[in-house]
């Protein structure tokens, strides 16, 4: 079977065998990775049109007891700025993405023991009633089942957390030994049994990876059915041991989405600014490719310089309302518009509107 069948496949059929994905990855040309642009731009459109959904990217914590080999701010970088976004900071950054027209927050940060399940319940219950008809999203790392529910029930509707990659082995050579495979695949599942809109997603390019790990990383995506899969390729930190290697390649990354869209029509797929930081047009590029989510970073710019979980992060100065309407014209410059809504799974899917 060639590229071009291959791809046919995935089009008609959702799915594809493991040594199919891997010859894909291995031999696709410039060429099939245009057919396979098209299938996947089609695809995403005949789903949701041209409709590009923004989440707004607030990050609380720079505070990590996770020691990520490939991470920032992983607990041993002694380099690290560390800070806490306080109450009124993270509802202050809210107040003003919603009278942007927001609809979608999304609190991220390390693995912060400070950030008690008491502290989120209170605080996604003031949002609620600050935003009416908002929609919560948490990437707050791994969590007990019990601490899940909780932040369930008090209204968080979405959850992130990357499995990274697919395979136990990779994974074991890219987190310290105290750190589970097994367990962050589990917590997975545990969210969906919740209820939550699940979110996976892995990192291309990263150390010791192989064709076939990003062929798992694709099985896995199409086993788990999350609601949203966020990748984006590697970038090196200067305080880590991969400090030297090179980033995630673009048309890597880019073949990836595409493939993922192809496999999974429904799926909410943001174009990453870890794609952005790797090519000037990695976030219309990536839309072009099948993605239909953009997160501009509504966290005070006094500290988003200090969430570094990669070196030369874009958009680290820029005002919420300037990011905004920065992402707005270069979507438009690309045919798309961004929409001022929750963006919640299968929201616009057949175009509904």
């Amino acid at each position: 079977m060639n590229c071009n069948e291959i791809i046919n496949k995935l089009r008609t059929t959702r799915n594809a065998e493991k040594d199919e994905l891997v010859y894909l990855l291995d031999n696709i040309t410039d060429d099939g990775r245009e057919v396979l642009r098209r299938n996947a731009q089609e695809v995403a459109q005949e789903h949701f049109g041209n409709k590009i959904f923004i989440r707004g990217l607030i990050e609380i914590s720079s505070f990590c007891k996770n020691d990520c080999l490939y991470c920032g701010i992983r607990r041993s970088n002694k380099n690290a700025v560390r800070y806490r976004l306080s109450r009124e900071d993270i509802l202050a950054c809210c107040d003003k993405g919603y009278a942007l027209g927001f609809c979608t927050f999304v609190l991220q940060g390390g693995e912060d023991s400070r950030f008690t399940d008491e502290m989120l319940c209170e605080l996604i219950g003031e949002i609620k009633r600050r935003c009416p008809g908002c929609a919560i999203t948490l990437s707050l790392g791994e969590r007990s089942f019990d601490s899940l529910q909780k932040l369930y029930d008090a209204g968080a509707d979405r959850y992130l957390l990357r499995h990274e990659t697919a395979g136990k082995t990779h994974y074991e050579k890219l987190h310290p030994s105290e750190m589970s495979f097994d367990n962050r695949i589990g917590t997975l599942y545990k969210l969906k049994e919740i209820g939550y809109q699940t979110g996976a997603g892995f990192m291309v390019g990263s150390p010791y990876q192989t064709t076939e790990n990003l062929a798992d990383d694709l099985l896995f995506i199409k086993k788990l059915q999350p609601q949203m899969c966020g990748i984006g390729p590697f970038v090196p930190h200067k305080d880590t041991d991969f400090r030297d290697l090179e980033h995630g390649g673009l048309n890597l990354t880019l073949t990836l989405l595409s493939i993922i869209r192809l496999m999974n029509p429904d799926i909410l797929l943001p174009a990453t600014t870890a794609l952005g930081t790797i090519d000037f047009r990695g976030r219309e590029l990536g839309i072009l490719h099948g993605a239909n989510v953009v997160m501009p970073n509504l966290s005070p710019s006094d500290h988003r310089k200090d969430y570094a979980l990669y070196d030369n992060k874009i958009c680290t100065g820029e005002e919420a309302a300037e990011c905004l309407n920065c992402l707005k014209g270069r979507m438009r410059s690309i045919g798309y518009e961004i929409v001022n809504s929750r963006g919640d799974y299968r929201q616009l899917n057949n175009k509904e509107k």
